[in-house]
């Protein structure tokens, strides 16, 4: 059987012109593609040079790893720590991967390149689309446009950084979070995500006064497992609780 990803069509996929997959991706490609100022303020702030910023934007290219890297970097943190946090952070991007390589259906040659667009924003306008078609446009248009408009943004922002001077006497140092925070809310649509998120946040400011810069960012990781768990167990609580009353 063809899926119906797969169903090539020109002019009309599905129910969704091209016209209309374009303008969405666009959309979110602008959209998220401005907060690389932020990063490039961020950055510049927490001592690194206009081409470290830019190579990170470049390289890099995912906005959460970005800003966990220059935050833990900003207070002090060992660079070790701060790229393993980035790092943990970055992994997700891996399983989106393995999603819209089903998706997409690149060329082998193709991928490697592809690789350097799968993040948050690609992938949600890909899974939203009808078929193979419009999933190839919507990820192109919107890792397109968010690549060339995060790295213009974030030369911008490192090089306003560094002509104002202290970012931290504009108030320029909380950009970042508060960026991420915007970016992240939207995801939290589940009880469990929203708990996750919760007891990451306690876990992370509850050691930051008692653990080095950078740590409390990699333990904070496990509020994911930990309420997975409990998860787990409330379930097979339920499920043995539903047992016992059915034998009475």
């Amino acid at each position: 059987m063809t899926e119906q990803t797969a169903v090539p069509d020109a002019g009309v996929v599905g129910d969704k012109p091209d016209a209309a997959v374009v303008r969405d991706a666009l959309g979110v490609g602008v959209a998220v593609g401005l907060s690389g100022f932020a990063f490039g303020v961020t950055s510049a702030g927490s001592g690194l040079t206009l081409m470290q910023t830019c190579a990170l934007s470049l390289l890099v290219f995912t906005g959460a790893s970005q800003f966990a890297l220059v935050g833990a970097l900003a207070a002090g943190g060992n660079p070790l720590t701060a790229a393993a946090g980035a790092f943990f952070l970055g992994v997700r991007n891996a399983f989106y991967g393995l999603r819209l390589s089903q998706l997409l259906a690149l060329p082998r040659a193709v991928r490697p390149f592809a690789a350097q667009w799968v993040i948050d924003e690609t992938t949600a306008v890909a899974l939203a689309q009808p078929t193979r078609r419009s999933v190839r446009i919507g990820f192109t248009v919107t890792g397109l446009t968010l690549y060339l408009l995060w790295n213009l943004t974030t030369l911008l922002g490192a090089l306003g950084a560094e002509a104002i001077g202290d970012t931290d006497a504009w108030g320029l140092d909380a950009a970042g979070p508060a960026v991420f925070l915007a970016l992240l809310a939207p995801m939290l649509r589940t009880t469990t995500e929203r708990a996750v998120a919760a007891l990451a946040v306690l876990l992370g400011l509850g050691l930051l006064p008692v653990l080095p810069a950078g740590v409390p960012v990699l333990v904070a990781a496990l509020a994911a497992p930990a309420v997975l768990w409990a998860r787990g167990r409330r379930g097979s609580s339920s499920v043995e609780d539903s047992v016992r009353e059915g034998e009475r």
